[in-house]
Order: C-alpha cells, then structure tokens, then sequence
C-alpha cells in the first residue's frame, strides 16, 4: 500500500550509463536472459521504475531469481550474470 504513495521514476540510468525507460526494458515474452536484459531489470527495480513485485509478475520471475542476479552484480559485476561462468562465482 505505502508503494503506491511512492512517486515513480519516468527512467533510471541502464547498465551501460543510458537512460532507462520502461520501453525501454526487455518484452515480458523474454525467455533467453542474457547479461543485458538481466541488468536492465535489475537497474529498473533499484531505480524504482519497477517494483520488485513488478518485475517478478511481468517476466515471470521467482523473488529468488532475481535476488540472486542482484546479488551476483554486486558481488562481481555484470560478469557474475554470465550463466556459463556461475560455478566460479559460487562460494
């Protein structure tokens, strides 16, 4: 309830430094999560121009996936979200 109080971002600055619309963001059909998509959603959730709830409905995510991509570029950038590198950035 108190997010709907919470004033909305028109766009956050992407991964790459680029302003970041909804629009702009990956289509809620995407099936093929490459390291761009994953930090454009991960960049609109922190940015606040989704919420988590948000991005989980729309690209049919679990609160877990997207954790731990989040967790993955804090820990070791936007390489940590290369899928065929994850048993190295496992602990």
């Amino acid at each position: 309830m108190m997010e709907s109080l919470r004033p909305r971002s028109k766009y956050v600055t992407g991964p790459d430094g680029s302003p970041l619309t909804i629009a702009d963001l990956p289509p809620t059909t995407t099936k093929r999560w490459v390291i761009r998509r994953k930090a454009e959603v991960v960049a609109a959730v922190r940015g606040g121009l989704l919420s988590l709830e948000e991005a989980c409905n729309r690209y049919t995510l679990t609160v877990d996936e997207f954790l731990s991509w989040q967790m993955s570029i804090d820990q070791h950038g936007l390489a940590g979200l290369r899928t065929t590198r994850i048993q190295q950035y496992r602990t």
